[in-house]
């Protein structure tokens, strides 16, 4: 797999992950909500779901993914429910001022499986590797070095373009101070997740 190759998949992948879907609106409402504490481990995995699905792409397991539909199926339920529950939070959480609001009431291994799972049941992200990636690639052909680099973009991707996203909303954010203010924060940042959990369940 020679550069070229690499630089096409980064392209076809950045266009993806850009486009605001699921997990770009859970994490946007979130740290417009609880600010970015808790942030990285979202991300990370949201990271780790795309590697799932790339790694299934990449080794010819679609067949065995479409036998264990249920299970991603599950997953997605899950993941959706999850983003019901904080979603459940932010509306009845009271207005506090921003600068004693960033503690994250979530611990980090749940933030990680929350992006995780609604990665895993993300339609966008099922529809790239399974149904454009082929089309992009030759995974036929790929070689341990080529699968590295392939990953290492993905994480690189992914990991970028949500930090902008979180970063922007952290600005966003600090204009927020009056407890009234963020109390209205934190219910549009409820409904927003609330439609992020509707879109990966009926999806």
């Amino acid at each position: 797999m020679d550069i070229a190759d690499l630089l096409v998949f980064a392209a076809a992948y950045l266009a993806v992950v850009v486009l605001p879907g699921p997990g770009v609106a859970a994490l946007v409402a979130r740290v417009l909500a609880r600010g970015t504490r808790g942030a990285p481990a979202f991300i990370a995995g949201f990271v780790g779901g795309s590697l799932v699905w790339f790694t299934v792409a990449a080794t010819g397991l679609a067949a065995l993914a479409a036998t264990f539909a249920g299970l991603f199926v599950a997953i997605r339920y899950l993941g959706a429910a999850y983003l019901l529950y904080l979603a459940w939070k932010l509306w009845t959480a009271p207005g506090r001022p921003t600068a004693t609001a960033n503690a994250s009431p979530e611990g980090r291994g749940r933030l990680f499986l929350a992006g995780l799972a609604i990665n895993l049941g993300n339609p966008k992200a099922i529809m790239f590797f399974l149904a454009l990636l082929p089309n992009v690639l030759d995974l036929g052909g790929l070689t341990p070095a080529g699968f590295a680099g392939l990953a290492g973009i993905i994480a690189v991707v992914a990991s970028a373009v949500l930090a902008a996203y979180a970063v922007a909303a952290e600005r966003a954010r600090r204009m927020f101070t009056t407890p009234g203010a963020v109390r209205l924060l934190n219910r549009g940042s409820g409904v927003a997740m609330a439609g992020a959990a509707v879109v990966i369940a009926t999806r």
